[in-house]
């Protein structure tokens, strides 16, 4: 058995230390929002946070995870409050959506780090996560709104 808290709650997972955290996430734990884009770290759409940090999920192992901590965008505090994810709404960011829990989920880490990014630093930190649709300018503007609504809380 592997321990680890998953939005605030510890759970145990009886799987092979190997298995792909996104996997245990959808298919042990039933949790949808990180998606499978390419299983390669290289498309962003399995963005989580593990121990505050944005991590590509389909290339952390469960087994190296006992005791930590992962939040996925189910598991945000105030989810539908959330100034990222209400930027995202106010900009109207999606257009298929695939891609955009990791997009959130990276953006609040970006967030987390640099409190006022610039647009240098939001297209290098947010250059892993790929969007299909092409919506870069409504991330960059969303990323900025929600930067200036975290500043005034």
């Amino acid at each position: 058995m592997i321990e680890l808290t998953v939005n605030g709650t510890k759970r145990q997972v009886d799987v092979v230390p190997e298995m792909p955290l996104l996997w245990v996430l959808r298919d042990e734990l039933g949790i949808t929002s990180p998606k499978y884009g390419c299983g390669v770290a290289q498309c962003g759409a399995c963005t989580v946070q593990i121990d505050g940090a944005a991590v590509r999920s389909c290339q952390a192992r469960i087994g190296d995870l006992a005791g930590r901590s992962v939040v996925t965008l189910e598991g945000l505090d105030n989810r539908e409050h959330h100034p990222v994810v209400q930027a995202w709404i106010e900009h109207q960011v999606p257009q298929c959506g695939y891609c955009q829990t990791g997009q959130i989920m990276q953006a609040i880490s970006l967030l987390g780090l640099i409190g006022k990014p610039t647009d240098e630093d939001i297209n290098e930190v947010m250059s892993g996560n790929l969007c299909r649709c092409g919506t870069y300018p409504r991330i960059r503007t969303a990323i900025h709104a929600a930067a200036i609504k975290m500043a005034g809380k």
